[in-house]
């Protein structure tokens, strides 16, 4: 197969950090936004913008509110998928997979790092629930940084999703609409890859 170039390698996710590192010199924003899917109970798509904080050896990563909407459909559905595109490099990667959480030592490591005002924030925000106002949030904000001080600690309800991927696409722009188009694929639980080059 003639595999080579920004394509090269026998590791996706090897490949996904390259794309990734060369996204963050090119995109004004956010180079690690993915647009994310889920379905509800009744098989309704649902998408929306989360931040994907890392790339491991076998999975993708990002933390949320186990409360929020998109976190209740993954662990209804135990599955989700997501994009990444540039509009720099004019490329993208799509991820299809089975989820599980990330609630340990590595989802407090994360959430440590964050911002005072964001660790605050996520104890304050009930996500995707109503809100009466924003002068509400931000009263909520202000009773928690007196009662939680400087140092809070993860709420029990926030926390990371692990995205395996049973798929997952490599796409680049090509003239005249050719694109290129290289589709991996395994079973879940297997670590093997096939991939087919498709038609753009």
């Amino acid at each position: 197969m003639d595999r080579g170039g920004i394509f090269a390698g026998d590791d996706p996710f090897a490949i996904a950090r390259s794309w990734l590192t060369e996204a963050e010199a090119t995109e004004p924003n956010d180079p690690n936004a993915i647009a994310l899917a889920t379905v509800d109970p009744e098989g309704l798509p649902n998408v929306r913008m989360v931040l994907l904080k890392d790339i491991e050896d076998d999975a993708f990563v990002f933390y949320t509110n186990y409360e929020s909407k998109k976190a209740q459909e993954i662990a209804a559905a135990g599955k989700a998928a997501f994009v990444l595109h540039w509009k720099s490099l004019r490329r993208q990667i799509r991820v299809r997979g089975v989820t599980e959480r990330e609630d340990g030592p590595q989802a407090d490591a994360y959430y440590a790092s964050r911002s005072l005002k964001s660790r605050l924030g996520a104890w304050a925000s009930k996500q995707s629930a109503p809100l009466s106002s924003r002068e509400a949030l931000m009263a909520d904000v202000a009773k928690l940084t007196l009662s939680l001080g400087i140092n809070p600690p993860r709420p029990p309800f926030w926390g990371g999703i692990r995205i395996r991927p049973v798929e997952i696409e490599f796409w680049a722009d090509g003239a005249f609409r050719l694109h290129d188009r290289f589709h991996w694929t395994r079973q879940a639980g297997t670590e093997n890859w096939n991939v087919t080059r498709l038609n753009p």
